[in-house]
């Protein structure tokens, strides 16, 4: 039991950490809007954020098969982001 909340704990900072970019995004969106960012600096600042959302969703990705497969979610890890998009394509 200490070992699932212990793996529902990892998920549970990807989570959060998912949410905390998600609202980066529409900050930047806002930012744009409100003209306080040009629309460059918006482009490629929410070119980094969804790579990195990427990579947050498929570790959690990994971790839960992991976990249902009877294996140790710790052992899921960060893929680069080329990897990552080959994946989704």
């Amino acid at each position: 039991m200490t070992e699932r909340r212990a793996e529902g704990g990892a998920d549970r900072r990807i989570l959060d950490r998912i949410s905390e970019m998600v609202a980066a995004e529409r900050d930047l969106r806002a930012a744009l809007a409100e003209g306080r960012i040009d629309p460059l600096t918006e482009h490629r600042e929410l070119n980094d954020l969804e790579e990195q959302l990427d990579q947050c969703w498929d570790l959690l990705r990994q971790r839960r098969a992991r976990a249902d497969a009877g294996e140790d979610p710790d052992m899921a890890g960060v893929r680069s982001i080329e990897e990552v998009e080959r994946y989704e394509s």
